[in-house]
């Protein structure tokens, strides 16, 4: 289990990061005979009882929606006996959930409807799709879509709880970030991760074979293809599965000895096997290595614009609208000279996707052509148009130089200090209501 958790982020980045695999393709096509999904089960079935939480009951059709979910976001089949598998975790998952909805209830932090429509619009449109899509693509899958509003408000509610459990301690001191630095520079040259993680928790013994069952299926989907950010946005139980289980880059000193042992030993993007480590299983699958305080690097600062089609782009037969962007695209490009013409042209544009991404790496990027993009065009020129199947985008460079990302700047640390802080506050509170709560879990 990581100790140390990267910078928190909203709180339905979890649900941005689960529908990016369904944005990037047309919807499936129909499953084969042998995997098909069964019909819907009789409603008498589906309102069957499957656990009751402090007097709140989970039914069977809550746990179907879920899980369905989980498999339609990861590609998994949604054979009955591949669901069968998901039952007993999705359950769990749906337990906690319903006590953290009813800590949110009880502190009477209230998460306004308008608040979930704009996060779900938000997902749409950061991954290119128009608005009603998911409602659509959920429905035509057999997914209720309040399963996604309900994921939504408990993810923004537990958020603000967490806020205001931790109080002043969401004020990071300069004594504090002296503190971190002073503990990474007695580490220079020593090996550090980037890692990710899946968190599968075990709240009994009773709970430990089953758990391990679980963890089993989730890696041989993951070494099948399935997304981790995705996984790890369904099920783990670490504040990081906002973030897709990524924890950043991680010191020795900060990993659970067991981890550590892996992390040493296996290649990068390889996905470990369950690892058991106190409260549970961790699933890790390492990204990276380095020496602490040494990593030359270079690192751009960008603009981008970015003109969404109306519908998705049939490259053999381009619809008006579609040309009309690319020509739009054609004149920014040619007339845009400077960074701020880009930001200009982008909020012109309707700003459906964030101007700056903040600072990136760019030799980490995954995308070769992107890569070699970011690498040679010059400082204060923008691209051509690119075309995705959702639009277009303009690129320009506004800076790059060499750095030694080794050596994290203050409001890193400050970050770190923070997600410590919460992943902290999160598991004890999540402890003591597992601990004071009524729980009754029917067969």
């Amino acid at each position: 289990m990581i100790l140390r958790f990267s910078r928190p982020r909203r709180p339905y980045v979890r649900v941005v990061l689960l529908f990016a695999a369904l944005a990037a393709a047309p919807a499936a096509a129909p499953a084969p005979a042998q995997t098909a999904a069964p019909p819907s089960a009789p409603a008498t079935d589906a309102s069957r009882i499957v656990a009751v939480v402090n007097g709140d009951a989970i039914t069977k059709a809550d746990v179907d929606n879920r899980r369905r979910l989980f498999a339609l976001s990861t590609g998994m089949s949604a054979a009955p006996d591949v669901l069968d598998r998901l039952t007993p975790q999705v359950t769990r998952q749906l337990i906690d959930e319903r006590l953290r909805l009813q800590e949110v209830q009880r502190r009477h932090v209230i998460v306004h409807d308008n608040e979930i429509a704009a996060a779900i619009r938000e997902i749409e449109q950061r991954n290119g799709m128009p608005e009603g899509t998911l409602r659509r693509r959920l429905s035509a899958d057999g997914v209720e879509f309040r399963t996604l509003i309900d994921q939504v408000r408990v993810q923004i509610g537990w958020t603000r709880v967490l806020r205001e459990v931790l109080g002043s301690q969401t004020d990071i001191t300069d004594t504090d970030i002296q503190e971190m630095a002073n503990l990474l520079k007695a580490q220079v040259g020593q090996q550090e991760f980037r890692v990710a993680e899946i968190f599968v928790p075990i709240g009994d013994p009773g709970q430990a074979e089953e758990a391990h069952r679980f963890a089993e299926t989730v890696i041989q989907q993951l070494r099948l293809g399935a997304p981790f950010a995705v996984v790890a946005a369904q099920f783990s139980q670490s504040q990081t599965a906002l973030q897709g289980g990524d924890e950043g880059w991680v010191q020795p000193n900060q990993i659970d000895p067991a981890v550590l042992r892996v992390l040493q030993e296996m290649p990068e993007g390889a996905i470990s096997n369950p690892i058991p480590v106190p409260g549970g299983l961790s699933i890790v699958t390492l990204r990276g290595k380095r020496e602490i305080g040494h990593d030359m690097a270079t690192m751009a600062t960008v603009r981008q614009l970015f003109l969404p089609f109306a519908t998705t782009l049939n490259p053999n037969a381009p619809t008006a609208q579609q040309q009309q962007v690319l020509e739009q695209a054609r004149r920014i490009s040619a007339s845009a000279k400077t960074c701020d013409d880009i930001e200009a042209a982008n909020k012109a544009g309707g700003g459906s996707r964030p101007t700056d991404p903040g600072e990136v790496r760019v030799d980490n990027m995954g995308v070769p052509e992107l890569r070699q993009l970011l690498t040679t065009l010059p400082l204060g020129k923008a691209s051509g148009p690119l075309v995705a199947n959702d639009g277009v985008a303009v690129v320009m460079v506004c800076t790059r130089e060499q750095k030694n990302v080794g050596v994290p700047g203050k409001q890193e640390l400050s970050d770190r200090i923070l997600s410590e802080r919460v992943e902290l506050a999160s598991r004890q509170l999540m402890r003591d209501l597992q601990r004071r709560a009524v729980i009754d879990q029917r067969s």
